[in-house]
């Protein structure tokens, strides 16, 4: 059953899940405080059964608190849960069933994962979300290593849509506008240039100030911000890059050039993203242009 749960500042939280649940209430109590991180290290590590260790672990406590009324010291009850812990690891072993899967065979990576969904708020489509789950963490799983690095993995949410319209993209999605609007939208077999320097004129690191009197001067700087755009548009033209991806910003004149040069680009791309970014097209990121 979902609850609806209301912060403070009035945002509504409509969830099942134990460590969502526990991360919104106000715990004051330090053995409390210690459950709501047992379930967030439980929703990190694993991503399921965050209620069930908190009703495990209080269980535990209440039994323990019955042996501390005997005069039990504290140390020997920790020491019987920890003999107890291990013979329920090896009766786990031994009972457990083996199953095996690959990149070819991903069904009973499926039902697990639809097993682990069956609760939540997403199961009337959990097949589907089951898939698409499985299909991503095979796609950035490193079987030799036995490893994920979830990291990898992004999800994105659009206001507006349903369930059933979500996809699993291979690739990255930046959720950004071209810079111009009259740069071309669609790209086949791009070369993206990826940039963490802005497209603006250098800054002096100290103050300045700079004294312009005649229209003559003014020229002359504007002409050299031109000619400073210029060079900076033609190293991305010369690399053969057809796309520019910027972490920063573009001057409205750099702008208005890389749209002449008909060079697409994308600012204000998040530095996590680049990353992502050259990871996925296994490029680097250029440094400040020399």
């Amino acid at each position: 059953m979902d609850k609806i749960l209301q912060s403070g500042d009035g945002d509504i939280t409509i969830t099942n899940d134990g460590a969502t649940i526990l991360e919104q209430m106000e715990v004051e109590h330090q053995i409390g405080k210690l459950l709501v991180e047992l379930s967030r290290s439980q929703d990190y590590e694993i991503g399921d059964g965050t209620t069930g260790v908190v009703v495990l672990a209080g269980s535990l406590l209440e039994q323990a608190e019955v042996l501390l009324d005997r005069g039990i010291h504290p140390l020997r009850i920790a020491e019987g849960y920890e003999m107890a812990s291990k013979i329920a690891v090896a009766e786990l072993q031994k009972i457990s069933e083996a199953f095996e899967f690959s990149k070819d065979n991903i069904e009973p990576l499926v039902r697990t994962c639809m097993t682990t969904l069956s609760s939540k708020i997403v199961n009337r489509c959990k097949r589907e979300m089951a898939e698409i789950c499985v299909k991503a963490v095979m796609a950035v799983a490193d079987m030799d290593r036995r490893d994920v690095n979830l990291d990898l993995i992004k999800v994105e949410g659009k206001v507006g849509g349903k369930l059933e319209d979500t996809v699993l993209v291979n690739g990255i999605v930046l959720d950004k506008d071209i810079s111009h609007p009259q740069m071309a939208k669609e790209i086949i077999d791009a070369k993206i240039a990826i940039l963490t320097c802005p497209f603006e004129p250098p800054k002096p690191k100290t103050k300045h100030k700079i004294d312009i009197d005649t229209a003559e001067k003014y020229e002359e700087l504007r002409a050299q911000e031109e000619k400073y755009f210029k060079d900076m548009v033609k190293q991305c033209k010369d690399s053969g890059a057809t796309l520019v991806i910027c972490q920063w910003g573009f001057d409205d004149e750099a702008n208005h050039m890389l749209m002449h040069e008909k060079l697409p680009a994308i600012r204000w791309v998040g530095g996590v993203e680049l990353e992502l970014l050259a990871i996925a097209t296994g490029g680097g990121v250029v440094p400040p242009f020399p």
